[in-house]
């Protein structure tokens, strides 16, 4: 038999007058419920609904809850009912945001018979390629990745400087296809990259083809399938090809960092899709890059570099590691341009074949480091503009030094992986460092 345990009020929480009764003025439960039409009768068995009828008959709802003397004589037999406040037009949309999905971000609805990748593509949401449906349910499952707020506002996203949530952040990991798992290392990038040191909003009006280049250390990369091996660079892992590409979109979409706007690269490069990779810690001879920050390596943390395209450094014959780091320092003379130096940091992905070379004769990585440097120093009466037929170079107040292509303290990054077969490293140049340009960064990811 059905026993009556709670009446909810939607507009006078003393009617009826019982002791059962409970105000839900605020409509949650009614809107939670799925509420249309007052009253309406919810039967539960363990918590579950298991039946409903809505208006009044009193004989059926004697017979739903197998109870012949629930209502006393008072009570007319019947009555149609109203519509449910929680449906009203008027208060639906201001109970959604706060009752339903949860989430504050405009919902925009296409028609049945739309095609909702093509849609988003005319909406000006994509990069190029396909997006995933960013729907409710996709969205606050992302959000399950992160113990931050949804509305946390994380930063004014550039170049427009609009303030980003946590939630919108969410909606564009959903989009460029990431897991929940990977929303924290999203969230931590974009922390560091909108920030004045970082200067993202120089790195968009740029004619140079430079984007935000990720790199991520710590326990995450294994937990989430990164790639450090074979291929980091490249295509086939969803957590390296997802994650850069949810920064990007995040700064197109929220910021307004679109190409043919703010967005001026002359050329362009696969990091304005979106780069990052995980360096190999396992397999390195070295500490990682993280520890060289102070960073433990039970520290999760991303890194991210204002830089263009990966080049590639072939060495198939040097087997000292003199020699190798003459080598190397030659083809990282290359970057952006040989008669620059100073100007332009660089990362160095070393493969574990070159690294072999510098392990096996007992060289660390800063004695790598050095190395480089010191072999790319020249003299810039060979650098300024003019000199050896060129017009491209440094004023001529620069000649009669001797000067290296990188900063001695920091310029360059060195970083270990790679697949295991290949005597093979890969540079990526980078953008105009210090004060007039970027200021590479790392954070720990906070989950």
């Amino acid at each position: 038999m059905g026993q009556l345990n709670a009446v909810f009020s939607q507009d006078n929480k003393d009617f009826p007058a019982i002791d059962i009764t409970i105000d839900d003025s605020d409509l949650r439960l009614s809107f939670q419920h799925g509420i249309e039409t007052v009253p309406s009768l919810l039967k539960f068995q363990d918590g579950v609904e298991v039946g409903r009828i809505v208006g009044w008959l009193k004989s059926e709802w004697e017979d739903f809850c197998e109870s012949p003397d629930l209502c006393s004589e008072s009570f007319q037999d019947f009555s149609p009912g109203c519509g449910s406040l929680s449906v009203s037009p008027d208060l639906l949309p201001s109970l959604e945001k706060r009752y339903g999905s949860g989430l504050g971000s405009r919902l925009v609805e296409f028609a049945a018979a739309e095609d909702e990748v093509e849609r988003m593509y005319e909406l000006g949401w994509s990069d190029g390629l396909p997006l995933v449906p960013p729907t409710s349910e996709r969205v606050l499952r992302m959000l399950e990745g992160t113990t931050r707020s949804s509305d946390e506002i994380l930063a004014s996203v550039p170049p427009n400087l609009v303030d980003l949530s946590i939630e919108k952040i969410a909606i564009n990991a959903v989009m460029a296809g990431c897991k929940p798992e990977y929303l924290p290392i999203v969230i931590s990038a974009l922390e560091a990259v909108c920030t004045d040191e970082f200067n993202m909003h120089g790195l968009l009006a740029t004619t140079m083809p430079v984007g935000p280049v990720m790199f991520v250390n710590g326990p995450i990369r294994n937990e989430i399938g990164m790639n450090s091996g074979m291929n980091l660079l490249g295509q086939g892992n969803r957590a390296n090809s997802t994650i850069g590409r949810a920064v990007q979109l995040t700064i197109r979409n929220v910021g307004g960092g679109k190409p043919g706007g703010v967005d001026r690269a002359t050329h362009g490069s696969p990091a304005k899709v979106g780069l990052c990779f995980a360096e190999d810690e396992e397999g390195s001879p070295w500490p990682s890059y993280s520890q060289s920050q102070g960073f433990s390596s039970s520290q999760n943390t991303v890194t991210v570099f204002p830089g263009e395209g990966p080049r590639l450094i072939t060495d198939q014959l040097s087997r000292s590691p003199d020699e190798l780091a003459r080598s190397l320092a030659m083809g990282l003379i290359s970057n952006c341009h040989p008669k620059i130096v100073l100007g332009m940091d660089a990362i160095l992905v070393i493969s574990p074949e070159h690294a072999a070379r510098f392990a096996d004769a007992g060289w660390s990585k800063d004695d790598l480091n050095s190395a480089i440097i010191e072999q790319s120093i020249r003299s810039t009466d060979d650098l300024i503009r003019g000199a050896n037929g060129i017009a491209e170079g440094l004023p001529e107040d620069f000649a009669g030094m001797e000067l290296p292509k990188f900063r001695p303290d920091g310029g360059l990054i060195i970083v270990f992986g790679g697949g295991g077969a290949g005597l093979f490293s890969t540079s990526i140049a980078g953008w105009l460092s210090g004060d007039k340009g970027s200021k590479y960064t790392t954070k720990e990811i906070v989950k």
